[in-house]
């Protein structure tokens, strides 16, 4: 067999993760209404004038984060947060972990945990007489992530 060409049991399975979200206060619940999640890091970068160059340079500038998904919507976790907002002023922060894990994949498994989470905000009540179930959109930011599990390198990678 060649080992410059990925198997195909190493291409992960969507459904093959798990998803929690931790509030500040140790509360911890398992989002098992979501269904497609994803988070990314944008890094900022910024131009650099160069003398001698007829072009710029780039550089790093810092970096932001943020987080969008897709859940049945059959929770008031998030709901909670954004009712404490109005009332208070007040937004809870929460962290968010991501597990992917497809047991027929050599890679092992990822986790990602995204600290500092804020909710955007969303949905607070909905029907649709015409749909078979209800789901919805959210988003927000995060200040920090760590991976304290990362997957391990495909056969052939190096």
């Amino acid at each position: 067999m060649n080992d410059s060409i990925m198997n195909a049991l190493d291409a992960l399975a969507g459904a093959q993760a798990s998803a929690y979200i931790t509030l500040a206060d140790g509360k911890r619940y398992n989002f098992m209404q979501l269904y497609s999640f994803e988070a990314s890091m944008k890094i900022n970068l910024v131009e650099v004038p160069i003398l001698g160059k007829t072009g710029k340079g780039n550089k790093p500038s810092g970096w932001t984060g943020e987080w969008k998904g897709t859940a049945h919507f059959n929770q008031s976790v998030l709901r909670a947060m954004w009712l404490e907002y109005k009332n208070s002023g007040r937004l809870p922060s929460f962290d968010i972990q991501v597990t992917n894990e497809d047991p027929t994949a050599s890679v092992g498994r990822q986790t990602i945990v995204l600290k500092g989470c804020l909710s955007k905000g969303g949905i607070l009540t909905k029907f649709d007489a015409d749909s078979e179930t209800l789901d919805e959109d959210i988003e927000g930011t995060f200040d920090d992530w760590e991976m304290p599990e990362s997957f391990s390198l495909l056969k052939g990678m190096q």
